[in-house]
C-alpha cells in the first residue's frame, strides 16, 4: 500500500512513542502526540535560537474544574523541521525519537537520560 511522505513520518513518530510504552505506559496514557508542519509564527519570533522541532503544550491539571473540561498535555512535533536535519529515514527515526524523548523528559520533569538511557544529545 501506498504511504505518503506525511505519512510516513506519523508511523515514525507513533513508533518512537511505542518504544517508550513498556517503562512509561501510566505516564503516557495523559499525553498526546501530535504533527504539525511547522512551528507557529509567534515561536518563530525570537530568531536567535535554532528552529524548534518540537513543542510541549501543558494540559488544564484541574479536571473538576466545571469551567472547564481537563485537557491532555500534547507534545507537538514538527514535520519540516525534523525532515530538513536527517539525510535519510533511519536517522530521521532516530531524530524523531530523540525528539520525543526529550518532550516528554520535560513533560516529566526528568532529564532524557532517565527517560532513555540511549539518549543522545547531538543535534542542538
Amino acid at each position: 500500500m501506498y504511504r505518503t511522505r506525511a505519512q510516513q513520518f506519523d508511523d515514525m513518530v507513533l513508533d518512537a512513542v511505542a518504544r517508550l510504552e513498556p517503562r512509561w505506559e501510566t505516564e503516557l496514557t495523559g499525553v498526546e502526540f501530535a504533527v504539525q508542519e511547522v512551528p507557529e509564527a509567534e515561536e518563530l519570533a525570537d530568531d536567535s535560537g535554532p528552529l524548534p522541532l518540537a513543542r510541549v503544550v501543558p494540559g488544564s491539571p484541574d479536571p473538576d474544574s466545571a469551567a472547564r473540561p481537563a485537557t491532555a498535555t500534547r507534545i507537538v512535533v514538527y514535520r519540516r523541521p525534523l525532515l530538513a536535519r536527517a539525510e535519510d529515514d533511519d536517522e530521521l527515526s532516530d531524530l524523531i525519537f530523540d525528539v520525543i524523548v526529550e518532550e516528554f523528559a520535560q513533560v516529566l520533569g526528568l532529564d532524557p537520560e532517565a527517560i532513555d538511557p540511549g539518549y543522545r544529545d547531538g543535534f542542538d
